[in-house]
């Protein structure tokens, strides 16, 4: 979206046994485009060898028809990437493919790893020569390490020294393997199509290849697909406490997914409504900010009473590559992405509902814009608590001092955005939005109480300095 809010990280999709795998692949990152536009990748396999293409740029201009006859077989896996460890070059672009003790792999990493930083030093010392700087790659020399042939082994050995968040598949020319960590951070689902079965990060993919959404692959678990089918393989114990990132259910995933057990739009609804209950408004329009504020809208109008009205219109050919060399024409990036819809606000005590606030400058500019449209009242309502504390589990949070909530009071923020009020939802009515939450949600970022301890470090930490592209 836009600098207001977290950048996205990452979305996978695999499949085995289909004919042409490759247009199934296509659609499905297709469908999960909003999980990374930096770059994508394809890689699939003929049972003999793996074929590869990624680069950067969104999904359609990367693949043309060209590329997709080069890639053979019936099985793949590709990735779309938001860069959470590791510059944004093409180099750092996914699947990560290698060639070891006659073996090809590829790998599609969704997450963070808190102690790449230390896996990386160690192995280098021991003579590993990385090709990334992203944390992905560890996992790879992790599984070159294990002395045994057999690939599950070898995974099972690295999965042993790793920590954080990661949803994971691997291609070899006879498998496809799916891997969640065992808090469950990041979404993996697993479907069938006929008789093939699939993963993807969120069921949206299944629905538009017209899979079948069977259940999410388990926090620990690994499942094994082959000519023989489906196999699972436990490589951690089922814990009683898990962490599903709760932003998945606030801004990620499409609204029409089924994420950890319960359709987002239904959540959002929820959400919306819960904030309706906590911070009641007297005004004309509620107004939702496209795409990620509308489910929690419709909630908020709902709960409330207040109409929903089309406000504001969004540009969806506006990509995160747009150029911004000034910050006069950084603050009419916004604008190129949204656009008020004068005659509709002018005069009216309006309700902006929106996901989340992070830095707060988009915000404050799009409360400008709505005042100059004419609004007579603009008041914010925000559908999750306030972002006080970076992520390190996948999400491009900033550090702690670039959060606005971190610095800033309630009320220092509505004097900053310049609104007639602002809402933020509670903690409590956000879990209680949600099915057993108390048991199954991550929410550091609002809390700051980390389920697995990390160290303060930025996406580049793998790098000895930032690279640059031209």
């Amino acid at each position: 979206m836009n600098q207001n809010h977290p950048k996205h990280y990452c979305g996978l999709f695999g499949i085995f046994g289909v004919p042409d795998a490759k247009y199934l692949i296509y659609l499905g990152l297709y469908a999960l485009q909003h999980r990374g536009e930096e770059s994508c990748g394809i890689v699939t396999s003929d049972g003999e060898e793996l074929y590869i293409h990624k680069d950067m740029g969104l999904v359609s201009d990367v693949f043309k028809e060209e590329q997709l006859q080069a890639l053979k077989g019936d099985r793949g896996i590709g990735h779309v990437r938001y860069s959470t460890t590791g510059s944004s070059l093409v180099k750092n672009a996914q699947p990560l493919f290698v060639d070891y003790l006659g073996t090809s792999l590829a790998v599609a990493h969704n997450g963070n790893l808190v102690n790449s930083g230390a896996l990386k030093r160690e192995l280098e010392k021991i003579g590993s020569i990385f090709q990334t700087t992203c944390d992905s790659e560890v996992i790879v020399h992790l599984m070159a390490r294990s002395k045994s042939k057999d690939i599950i082994t070898r995974l099972l050995h690295a999965l042993k020294k790793i920590e954080g968040a990661y949803s994971l598949i691997f291609l070899t020319e006879d498998l496809l393997i799916g891997v969640r960590d065992p808090y469950g951070f990041r979404p993996l689902c697993l479907g069938k199509k006929g008789d093939s079965y699939c993963l993807a990060s969120e069921t949206c993919a299944f629905d538009l290849i017209e899979a079948k959404f069977i259940r999410e692959v388990e926090p620990g678990e690994i499942v094994i697909i082959s000519k023989s089918g489906l196999k699972s393989v436990r490589f951690a114990p089922k814990m009683n406490v898990s962490a599903h990132c709760i932003f998945e259910h606030i801004y990620f995933a499409r609204p029409d997914s089924i994420i950890f057990g319960e359709t987002v739009h239904l959540v959002r609804q929820t959400l919306g409504e819960t904030l309706a209950k906590e911070h009641p408004v007297e005004a004309d329009y509620v107004i939702p900010i496209p795409d990620s504020g509308t489910s929690a809208a419709f909630g908020y109008s709902h709960a409330s009473g207040i109409p929903l009205e089309v406000g504001v219109i969004r540009n969806h050919y506006v990509g995160r590559t747009f150029i911004q060399p000034h910050q006069h024409i950084r603050d009419l990036g916004v604008k190129v992405k949204i656009n008020i819809l004068r005659e509709v606000v002018r005069g009216k005590r309006v309700v902006i509902v929106d996901d989340s606030i992070v830095r707060g400058t988009t915000s404050k500019i799009r409360v400008k814009n709505f005042r100059d449209a004419g609004a007579k009242e603009v008041h914010m309502r925000i559908s999750c608590p306030p972002h006080k504390f970076p992520c390190f589990y996948g999400i491009d949070f900033p550090k702690s001092e670039e959060l606005i909530a971190n610095r800033y009071s309630m009320k220092q923020i509505k004097d900053y955005l310049e609104v007639d009020s602002l809402g933020y939802l509670s903690l409590k009515g956000m879990l209680d939005s949600v099915k057993k939450a108390k048991e199954r949600y991550c929410t550091a970022c609002f809390t700051g109480q980390y389920p697995i301890s990390c160290p303060h470090a930025d996406k580049y930490s793998l790098e000895k300095k930032r690279l640059c592209s031209i």
